[in-house]
């Protein structure tokens, strides 16, 4: 491959080319004017021809630099818009959250970059609940837990608290689901295998059941729900992360009880770092977002 030229003589050329005077030219790179000759020299050394043409009353193109004034141009116009674009995505806020909370979560950020689409976040889902910070690269995260640990700056959004939900043609089929008790006479959907949550929550509404059998077991609660919401079953949902899906009718709520778990939803970010100010200013926003629209 031919040795390309060195880049800051490309450089100088381009600005010489412009004003067609080494003076000037040496003024705008702010370097001598010998410095200036001295590439531009260099360069026609290089190429093999020469691209000004040395006069009396100053300088001008021959015909090889006309034709080459342009490409080089766009070359350093290509590497102008490489760097703007690398750099605006360097600027994307790097958030993290939990699957489960993507019902909440998922639509305000489309609402933020509405409001702000000069602040563009990226957002990575994951069925982990927490975030690491001293292992991830994340400016922050939504995280699930009973607290939200040490070397964080938390704000906390919402507790979680767990009410059965399904569709309107489950409530209103043939199987009543009038009392807690009738709930047994239904697919209930599990989150985990230990079906803790279904029989706390029974226990919270005064029903004692007994071994609870058959049903389906999923990974996450969001994979529950969104079984739940097909008509397949009843599921426990957080009331906090649903009220969407409760306004549209996607999901109804056959009971007024809700039952809190010791969990809740927390924004963090490093405590070690100052957070960016538009950081900052999407996490305060994010925080009204839980506050304002809170279901009681």
């Amino acid at each position: 491959m031919k040795r390309l030229p060195p880049l800051p003589a490309l450089h100088t050329f381009l600005i010489t080319a412009q004003c067609c005077n080494f003076t000037r030219a040496a003024e705008l790179l702010h370097i001598t004017q010998g410095a200036v000759s001295r590439q531009i020299a260099g360069l026609e050394a290089h190429l093999g021809y020469p691209l000004f043409l040395r006069q009396a009353r100053g300088l001008a193109l021959t015909d090889q630099g006309r034709e080459f004034y342009p490409r080089i141009q766009q070359v350093f116009a290509l590497i102008d818009e490489a760097v703007e674009e690398v750099g605006a995505r360097r600027k994307a806020l790097q958030l993290k959250a939990p699957t489960c909370a993507m019902r909440w979560l998922l639509p305000r950020l489309m609402k933020w970059q509405a409001l702000r689409p000069d602040v563009p976040v990226e957002l990575t889902t994951t069925i982990a609940y927490g975030v690491d910070f001293r292992r991830e690269e994340f400016d922050a995260a939504m995280i699930y837990a009973q607290d939200p640990g040490h070397g964080v700056v938390a704000r906390h959004l919402f507790d979680e608290r767990l009410t059965p939900v399904c569709t309107r043609q489950v409530l209103e089929g043939p199987v009543p689901l009038d009392t807690p008790a009738d709930l047994e006479r239904h697919v209930l959907l599990h989150p985990a295998r230990d079906k803790h949550d279904w029989e706390n929550w029974l226990r919270a509404a005064g029903h004692n059941p007994g071994p609870l059998s058959g049903g389906h077991h999923f990974d996450t609660l969001d994979l529950a729900l969104s079984v739940a919401s097909q008509g397949t079953g009843i599921a426990l949902g957080d009331w906090s992360l649903i009220g969407d899906e409760l306004d549209k009718g996607h999901l109804v709520a056959p009971f007024d009880l809700r039952v809190p778990t010791g969990g809740a939803y927390y924004l963090v970010y490093p405590e070690r770092r100052e957070p960016d100010p538009k950081l900052r200013e999407l996490l305060d926003w994010l925080w009204r977002e839980a506050h304002v629209d809170k279901i009681d």
